[in-house]
């Protein structure tokens, strides 16, 4: 059954429901992302995750179920697409970048012959919060700006760990909704009148509102929740994150960040955190000036105590439009506190930054090599239309428009390293993801915006 569900595969190019395993047998995808389980169940023909991308030259829409990726074909035409401000049109709203990339959404589906085919995209809706219950960022501000033996406020961070760990809101205390029931009696205040706050992942996080829903009901009378979460949080201030998550969960997984050291330089001479760039406080306006990262890089800054050195380089940071910058709680000293390394001689001169790659994206200094001249054991192919490539490609790239890769699998060696490429990644990305279903596991893409000539000579551009 398993052998004829492949070959069936394979004859119509299917976007399989299933992925192929080192030993040849299949291992089931999830129909649904972890964080979706909280609030919904799993239901027949429909998946729920994160918009991903689409690419209307393969029609077809990548959706991310946590580290799976799912595969539908989908007619423009005939999609039905519901937006998250409850709008609905077809698949314009998708060529309008209406439903946007990372946003929650769930897709209904039909299958046939193993071609799994959208008919209807729903990206999720902002929660409904009673107004009363509501809190703003500027409140936040304020009760955050209140000196320690004045706090009169509880802040629970509801997000799962991992999400907790890249950074938080400062004097946030992590009670993830999935454990509110095993932690709650643990972390929540004995004061049934105390003001507690829930926060999560933003406007269409279920859990922050679900936090409050179970506090209520254990008789907490005085429960706000900041709906707008995390996201509206880093989009004006800085976040924190203790030197057990920084190490733990970023240096030790290798991660790639960014670590600024603000101290002086005389401080900094004299130890400091492996990996931290020179970044004296007072020279953050002109060094700042020079950043060359994209501003959607994690930053960690800290000082020698979490004092105020810090606390300027990180507010001067999300003024200039950095999206994801925190402050190491107690700063240098808290890291020496809790037993951990330091480097000596003198820390890094000039910030880099180079994220983490998605899963089969090819190293662009390899892709250009191939370029040029391709080893007996490697095949380029583009996949961009036939008018696109007849205006221009690489000498050495086969042309295997994506709408057509279903009917040219032969032509697409199994033996050989096959390297994709479009105009943008995205086809590419598609494609790859299709073809290591059907069984390819010597691919990879090329992630880059990528514009030829019509000599083959071509200019590469990254994000």
């Amino acid at each position: 059954m398993l052998k004829r569900t492949f070959m069936l595969a394979l004859a119509a190019g299917s976007y399989a429901a299933a992925s192929f395993a080192a030993d040849g047998g299949t291992t089931a995808k999830p129909a649904m992302a972890k964080n979706c389980t909280n609030c919904h169940k799993a239901e027949a023909g429909a998946v729920r995750g994160q918009f991903d991308l689409v690419t209307f030259k393969a029609k077809t829409i990548q959706v991310k179920i946590d580290d799976a990726v799912e595969l539908f074909k989908f007619d423009e035409d005939e999609i039905k697409v519901v937006n998250s401000s409850g709008k609905t049109g077809d698949g314009e709203f998708l060529k309008d970048n209406l439903v946007k990339k990372g946003h929650e959404i769930k897709v209904e589906y039909t299958e046939k012959d193993g071609i799994k085919t959208a008919v209807k995209l729903i990206e999720k809706p902002p929660v409904k919060v009673p107004a009363e219950m509501l809190i703003q960022t500027a409140d936040i501000e304020k009760l955050i700006a209140q000196k320690p033996d004045q706090k009169n406020y509880f802040l629970f961070d509801s997000r799962p760990l991992p999400r907790y760990q890249e950074g938080y809101i400062p004097t946030a205390v992590n009670l993830p909704f999935p454990a509110f029931d095993k932690l709650a009696g643990k972390l929540l205040p004995k004061d049934k009148n105390a003001l507690i706050i829930f926060y999560c992942a933003g406007t269409t996080c279920n859990m922050s509102p679900g936090s409050a829903d179970k506090a209520k009901k254990l008789g907490y009378t005085n429960i706000k929740i900041y709906k707008d979460g995390m996201p509206a949080w880093l989009a004006r201030n800085y976040g924190a994150i203790s030197p057990q998550l920084l190490k733990d969960a970023w240096i030790d997984k290798d991660i790639p960040h960014v670590l600024l050291d603000a101290r002086p330089a005389d401080a900094a001479a004299k130890g400091f955190i492996t990996g931290a760039v020179a970044f004296p406080g007072n020279q953050a306006p002109q060094l700042i000036k020079g950043l060359a990262i994209k501003k959607n890089a994690p930053i960690m800054v800290y000082d020698q105590n979490g004092g105020a050195a810090a606390a300027t380089v990180a507010a001067a940071l999300v003024k200039d439009g950095f999206k994801k910058v925190v402050v190491l709680s107690g700063g240098f000293d808290a890291w020496q506190t809790a037993g951990y390394g330091i480097a000596t001689g003198q820390p890094t001169a000039k910030a880099s930054y180079t994220a983490k790659p998605r899963p089969g994206e090819i190293n662009l200094e390899e892709f250009k090599k191939y370029a040029v001249k391709l080893p007996d054991n490697v095949v380029i192919i583009d996949v961009r239309t036939a008018k696109e490539g007849k205006a221009g490609m690489l000498k050495t790239a086969k042309l295997i428009p994506a709408d057509e890769v279903k009917d040219r699998l032969a032509e697409i060696p199994k033996d050989k390293l096959t390297v994709l490429h479009c105009s943008t990644g995205t086809t590419a990305e598609v494609v790859y993801n299709s073809l290591k279903e059907l069984g390819y596991s010597n691919v990879r893409y090329a992630n880059a915006k990528i514009d030829f000539n019509k000599d083959g000579s071509y200019k590469i551009t990254t994000e």
